[in-house]
């Protein structure tokens, strides 16, 4: 598996339903790992993505707007689950209404 937030994603969710399982008596069911593909913000502009699943039989490579939005998209789920609805709402719309003073590249 390659060390990414997905797959320790993956493996947490599995963990908890295995413990679940556990505590009930029933019997563990092996881990699966499923890759989705991946998405890269490369700056304010630019972002590429490999896009894997069930409904394309395939990778997918995803480039531009249809890629930002994704990776946005994917960015704002990761914070709601972090932090909820309120602080992600409210840092949103001081990100709006504000200059931008965080670096245009992620460098970690």
């Amino acid at each position: 598996m390659p060390p990414r937030a997905q797959a320790a994603h993956q493996e947490a969710g599995h963990l908890t339903r295995q413990l679940q399982r556990r505590l009930a008596g029933r019997a563990l069911e092996p881990f699966r790992y499923r890759d989705f593909g991946s998405l890269v913000s490369l700056g304010e502009y630019s972002t590429v993505g490999n896009l894997m699943g069930r409904l394309i039989g395939g990778s997918l490579w995803v480039e531009g707007t249809f890629a930002r939005l994704m990776y946005l998209s994917l960015y704002k789920m990761h914070e709601y689950a972090l932090h909820g609805f309120a602080k992600v709402a409210l840092d949103t719309l001081a990100r709006l209404i504000t200059r931008r003073t965080e670096p245009i590249v992620k460098l970690h």
